[in-house]
């Protein structure tokens, strides 16, 4: 495991016991990268609640409830479908908040305007019966898996600060 983001998680881990939520992750081209990262350290049962792999259109669907048409629409890899499956895995589980990817991690999948790593985040909090979304897009150089370590940082570093920043609203 990368230390860097072994020590992420570990501060993810405070962050979400001391904010008393539990979190699940939606993730495609990190394949469930960012929920193993996050059971690497002692303890994550008390604050994971689940992880949704959706590598499919049909998975994301079916699991977090993403339209079909959203993707036809916006694209698989966009702000738009990775909100969706953020707001997708805070509603259809225990969680309080979520942490969602959808990307190309290469070396193929390009398309115009899409080049390899670019990676779409969405990361959803429930408050107040709403489910508020944050997303971003970032664009990791590097093979596959170097984009796929550089996601699954920037995923957890993301819900590190949405927890922070939720005592700050």
């Amino acid at each position: 495991m990368n230390q860097k983001i072994y020590g992420l998680a570990q501060e993810l881990g405070r962050a979400a016991r001391a904010a008393g939520v539990k979190i699940a992750t939606a993730e495609s081209c990190t394949a469930g990268g960012i929920a193993y990262a996050i059971t690497e350290v002692a303890g994550s049962s008390e604050w994971l609640d689940r992880g949704y792999v959706t590598y499919s259109v049909r998975a994301k669907h079916e699991m977090l409830g993403v339209e079909p048409e959203l993707v036809q629409r916006e694209g698989v890899v966009s702000e738009a479908v990775a909100a969706a499956m953020a707001r997708g895995a805070v509603a259809k589980s225990g969680a309080d908040c979520s942490a969602a990817v959808t990307g190309i991690a290469g070396p193929g999948g390009a398309e115009p305007g899409r080049p390899v790593g670019t990676v779409c985040f969405g990361w959803g909090l429930r408050e107040q019966g709403h489910i508020v979304v944050r997303t971003e897009t970032r664009h990791f150089d590097g093979g596959r898996e170097s984009v796929r370590l550089q996601t699954v940082e920037a995923a957890i570093a993301g819900l590190i600060a949405l927890l922070k920043g939720r005592g700050e609203r």
